[in-house]
């Protein structure tokens, strides 16, 4: 799994021309999945994004995490995050998972973020996406739950 984590004053993602989720302050995530992905790779990853300390303190230091300031999360589904452009001009995606067992796992991940408090905003899976975002900071974190770089 990866994950594109942006910290933000504020994001919306639309649908055909209706909101499907909007937060303030918090993470807009952008997730790709692989086929070779489990459940463990689900946990590693919502445990990291929620407890990820990017969110600054009285001091003005990066001390902080989302459940710390009660922030909230606007999740996206990405398969182009395992698009290989390493050969010619035109990304592989080979590594994307199918979109039945990515939106499995991609329901998972949120689904398990809201069971710890977490108020979750989603995207629509597979549809055509309008995202805004205002990036705080700018703060842009890549994540993986298995090193393949």
């Amino acid at each position: 799994m990866r994950i594109v984590v942006q910290r933000v004053s504020r994001g919306k993602v639309t649908v055909d021309g209706q909101v499907t989720g909007e937060i303030g302050r918090g993470f807009v995530l952008l997730i790709g999945v692989t086929h070779e992905d489990t459940m463990q790779d689900v946990d590693y990853l919502v445990d990291k994004v929620v407890n990820l300390r990017v969110f600054e303190d009285e001091a003005g230091k990066m001390n902080l995490s989302l459940l710390d300031i009660g922030g909230a999360l606007l999740s996206i589904s990405q398969f182009t995050l395992y698009g290989d452009c390493r050969k010619g001009r035109r990304p592989n995606f080979m590594d994307a998972a199918k979109p039945d067992f990515a939106n499995q796992y991609y329901e998972s991940f949120n689904e398990k973020a809201r069971s710890l408090g977490v108020q979750v905003e989603t995207g629509v899976f597979g549809a055509m996406m309008d995202v805004e975002l205002v990036n705080d900071g700018p703060v842009t974190l890549l994540l993986e739950s298995k090193r393949t770089f």
